[in-house]
């Protein structure tokens, strides 16, 4: 434990309100909210002060919240909120560092620095952004990373991906893991059949959750499974998630696929059924291009469900040995694993145990501790 006072002001203008069915109250506000929620526990010592519209429940009332002034849930208004009154915020609570807990920091800096940075997709897949927040993210990110005293990442990958792109050296960077829900186990049996039956899901389907958007390389998972289809014509696949930004191509694959009545698309998930969804599966898919961390595997392994991932990015860091990885563009693959999982109840059982044991090294007590030192080392750099 720290013997010497520590005051940290915390920015977490993307924290989502609360029940919101966007992809705003995905990884990103998890992850910052579970910090949250476990800091206090690592040092009580340390002051925390919380600049956020909407701050999460549970939080430990230690934690001081201020709510801007400005409408932060609009983008333009957020960063001029960021921007203009975030810095003479800051100054007034007299914090000793500052903690921008989303890619980008006050121009004008009212105490030493720390970023969490959860991926660079926008910078590595710019066609995959709108122009307003690819420019944004590409130029405010650049900027602030490169003259933040620390940075924190989400993952080894994304430390190695700041360092190449920006030449940010890599002991200014700390990795603080993202942790699992302590909700999110293998619920009762009961349970997920009475939610299967109040869903009116079958007996086995393949489930992805997570937002639709380009990244998450859906395409090639319905490709795939239009070819499982032809030797599984009992198969289904779920798409469980908000619609995110261009998603047309999708919708339209989807509709050309002909097998479009086996592919449901039920729309945003709320926080409280995941395990029942993941548990109801007969095996989690991911075959995103790139992910900073990639929650949604770590959940479903911790609630018992197999999964298939690719190799790309973070993933395997996620997995481990846990899953099946394939090359994310390597849709003969996909349907290949596909297959081996529907069809053998064994070996689901073999990577549902790898699964629970992986899940088991990731908690958010933990993404705290790290954060923590992060703190620690701002005030007293080695």
């Amino acid at each position: 434990m720290m013997s010497t006072a520590l005051h940290v002001a915390i920015s977490a203008p993307l924290l989502a309100p609360p029940g919101q069915g966007s992809y705003r109250s995905a990884g990103i506000h998890t992850y910052i909210a579970q910090t949250l929620r476990h800091l206090p526990e690592i040092d009580p010592a340390v002051q925390l002060t919380l600049f956020a519209a909407h701050p999460p429940a549970g939080l430990d009332r230690s934690i001081r919240v201020e709510s801007p002034r400005w409408k932060t849930d609009r983008p333009a208004q957020r960063i001029l909120w960021e921007q203009l009154a975030l810095p003479s915020a800051v100054r007034r609570v007299q914090a000793d560092v500052l903690h921008a807990t989303a890619f980008v920091a006050p121009i004008v800096r009212p105490a030493p620095t720390v970023i969490t940075i959860y991926d660079l997709s926008f910078a590595l897949f710019p066609q995959f952004f709108r122009g307003f927040n690819q420019t944004y993210l590409r130029a405010g990110t650049r900027l602030s990373v490169r003259r933040a005293q620390r940075l924190i990442t989400i993952s080894d990958c994304t430390r190695r991906d700041v360092h190449r792109l920006y030449n940010v050296p890599l002991d200014r960077i700390d990795v603080a893991y993202p942790g699992v829900d302590e909700t999110m186990k293998p619920p009762l049996p009961d349970r997920v059949e009475d939610f299967r039956r109040a869903k009116n899901l079958p007996e086995k389907f393949l489930l992805f959750l997570g937002t639709l958007e380009p990244r998450k390389n859906l395409i090639t998972l319905v490709r795939a499974f239009t070819q499982l289809k032809q030797t599984c014509p009992e198969a289904a696949l779920i798409l469980a998630g908000g619609v995110g930004w261009l998603a047309d191509d999708l919708f339209a694959a989807i509709d050309a696929s002909g097998v479009k009545d086996s592919i449901v698309l039920p729309g945003y998930v709320a926080a409280e059924d995941k395990a029942l969804w993941y548990a109801a599966a007969t095996a989690f898919v991911y075959p995103s291009i790139y992910e900073g961390f990639g929650l949604p595997p770590l959940e479903a392994m911790a609630c018992g469900t197999p999964v298939i991932v690719s190799n790309a990015a973070s993933l395997p860091e996620v997995v481990g040995h846990a899953g099946l990885l394939i090359a994310p563009e390597d849709v003969s693959g996909w349907a290949a694993a596909l297959m081996r999982v529907w069809n053998d109840a064994a070996y689901r059982v073999e990577l549902a145990d790898r699964g629970r044991r992986q899940a088991a090294r990731f908690t958010w007590l933990e993404t705290a501790r790290q954060t923590m030192n992060t703190y620690r080392r701002m005030r007293f750099p080695s």
